[in-house]
C-alpha cells in the first residue's frame, strides 16, 4: 500500500512539472520557429485584431500534404489564430458580434471554409494525436463562411494573415502558392444576432 501511495504521488509530482514547466517549455521553445504576430487595422472606427504564430514553408508541400484538405486546422501553429473586433461587422453576409474568437479552417484544393469561434482554447491541438487534431468545440462556433482559393504567382514562404482594403476590406490568408480573401463589411445598423 505505501509502494502504491508513493508511486501515485510520484505520476502526480511528474505530471505536475509536464503541466506547469514542460507546456510552457514547448509553446516557447516552437515560437521560436513560427513567431507570433499581431495585425491591428482601422475598419472605418471599428478596430480589428488579428493574432496568430506563422510557420514557415522550409521547402515542404503545405496544402493537401503538412495541412490535409478537408480537416480543421488551428490557421498557424501553436495557439489557435485569435480575431478580435470593437464592434459588430459582418463576414460576407453574416454578422458578428463585437469580441474575441478563435479561427479555424478546412482547407480544400478550390475553396477554403473558415470558421469563427467562441472559445479559444490554449494549445488548438492534442499532444496525444501529435498536432493532427484539433481542440475546437463545435458546439461554440458562431458563424463559417466559404471562400474561393485563389493561386498566387509567386511563394509565399511565411503563413501571414492581413488585412486588404481594395475595392472592399478583406481578411486574407496566404501562405506557399495560396490565397484566400475573407470579405469584411459594417454592419448597416443595429446590433447583430446569431440566429
Amino acid at each position: 500500500m505505501k509502494v502504491l501511495k508513493k508511486l501515485l504521488i510520484a505520476l502526480l509530482v511528474l505530471g505536475a512539472l509536464f503541466y506547469f514547466v514542460g507546456i510552457p517549455y514547448l509553446q516557447s521553445y516552437t515560437k521560436k520557429y513560427s513567431p507570433e504576430t499581431t495585425t491591428t487595422y482601422d475598419f472605418d472606427g471599428t478596430e480589428l485584431q488579428v493574432h496568430y504564430s506563422s510557420p514557415s514553408k522550409k521547402g515542404r508541400e503545405i496544402f493537401g500534404a503538412l495541412v490535409p484538405y478537408g480537416k480543421v486546422w488551428r490557421t498557424g501553429a501553436n495557439e489557435p489564430t485569435t480575431f478580435t473586433t470593437s464592434t459588430g461587422i459582418k463576414i460576407i453576409d453574416k454578422p458578428l458580434p463585437a469580441g474575441t474568437y478563435s479561427i479555424w479552417t478546412i482547407p480544400n484544393k478550390e475553396s477554403w471554409k473558415v470558421i469563427f469561434n467562441n472559445e479559444v482554447p490554449d494549445w488548438g491541438v492534442t499532444l496525444s494525436s501529435g498536432g493532427r487534431e484539433t481542440t475546437r468545440n463545435e458546439a461554440a462556433d458562431v458563424l463559417q463562411v466559404e471562400v474561393p482559393v485563389r493561386t498566387l504567382a509567386q511563394t509565399q514562404e511565411n503563413f501571414t494573415i492581413s488585412f486588404e482594403d481594395k475595392e472592399q476590406s478583406y481578411l486574407s490568408f496566404a501562405w506557399d502558392r495560396v490565397k484566400i480573401n475573407v470579405p469584411l463589411s459594417k454592419l448597416s445598423q443595429g446590433k447583430p444576432t446569431i440566429n
